[in-house]
């Protein structure tokens, strides 16, 4: 899909604040750091995941977190998840729909960050899906297998490998709402179309952009899953274009010391938070569809998690900004670029 003409080139774009439905917010200082940037850049409610040192997987946990975020900035609906285990119960689910938690996070073992304590064998939760299922949380998926030589298996397949786990779990538990994150292929896209209204997909805005040559030597756009091939990015953007409504936003923020990015082994994600929305308007306009640009951030992720509207709208005015070089200790998304769009007060 190629770039096309703005929808309209100059016209300010009032739009509801957005939901991110997959964003991490760390811990300590650098928690500290980059909450309030969440409403800066346009959020007003978001799914914050467990991945945390140790990892959220109490309900008392979940709830603790959601303290400490709120200390940081109130204005801001933290939906919590807790991380998947073998210590999760039936009744701690039970437990986890009354205290607010909107869903439970399953990471594969070893394929991303602080996800040594994953999950290998996920017919072993069965019963776990069946509760959660019956609560109303939703199952949220990093749809990757873990890398093996010996089956052919590296970061450029590993999403499209998964994709027969996530159509087992589906077969498995129809009414078990299931959402693949930050999904990056064509494969991934078809499989979930072809799914019906339980199962749903995020986009984040770098996926949107990037390929492989985009992070190949270039850490601070290396994030997992990795981005793919242009025509894998193509079938994002069609997607997106399209306004198939199970598709929408999860913009995947995720914040890390700049030492632990510019390093020999640099860790895995790509901060969006404090520019979110005039990144997603830089490129919705770039792609031609600024009139899907509401429903993508503000109406298909609450749909879909079953969350109330918001009556708080941002206005995004056509007026170039550079994103700046860092902040604090974290270097942003296209630091240094010029972006053709920002938010009118802020």
């Amino acid at each position: 899909m190629n770039d096309a003409a703005p929808w309209f080139p100059s016209a300010p774009l009032t739009i509801p604040r957005a939901d991110d439905m997959h964003v991490h917010l760390r811990q300590d200082e650098l928690m500290r750091v980059v909450t309030p940037l969440v409403r800066a850049g346009g959020a007003g409610r978001c799914v914050v995941m467990p991945n945390t040192k140790p990892p959220v997987t109490t309900v008392a946990q979940a709830v603790a977190y959601r303290d400490a975020l709120r200390a940081r900035d109130s204005n801001v609906d933290y939906l919590m998840t807790l991380y998947l285990t073998p210590e999760l119960t039936p009744d701690a689910i039970r437990g986890a729909r009354d205290a607010g938690i909107v869903g439970v996070k399953c990471y594969p073992r070893g394929v991303t960050t602080n996800s040594d304590a994953g999950v290998e064998d996920l017919m072993a939760y069965a019963d776990l899906f069946r509760a959660m299922a019956d609560e109303g949380l939703v199952l949220e998926l990093h749809g990757e297998v873990p890398s093996n030589p010996a089956l052919d298996i590296c970061c450029l397949n590993a999403e499209e490998a998964f994709l027969a786990e996530l159509r087992r779990l589906h077969l498995e538990f129809p009414t078990l709402r299931i959402v693949l994150e930050h999904v990056t292929t064509v494969e991934a896209v078809d499989c979930v179309r072809q799914m019906d209204e339980t199962v749903a997909a995020t986009i984040t805005v770098h996926h949107l952009d990037l390929t492989v040559d985009d992070w190949a030597g270039r850490n601070h756009n290396f994030c997992k899953p990795v981005a793919k091939y242009p025509h894998d990015r193509d079938a994002l953007r069609e997607v997106v274009c399209s306004g198939h409504h199970r598709f929408f936003l999860g913009s995947d923020s995720a914040p890390h010391p700049r030492d632990t990015k510019e390093a020999a082994c640099g860790c895995a994600g790509v901060f969006t938070a404090p520019q979110l929305l005039p990144y997603l308007a830089d490129a919705f306009e770039r792609m031609g569809c600024l009139d899907k640009l509401a429903a993508f951030t503000s109406e298909f992720g609450r749909r879909f998690y079953g969350l109330d509207a918001t009556n708080e709208t941002v206005t995004l005015v056509k007026e170039e900004q550079t994103v700046s070089d860092t902040y604090g200790p974290v270097v942003p998304y296209r630091a240094g670029e010029t972006l053709a769009w920002r938010m009118r007060g802020e």
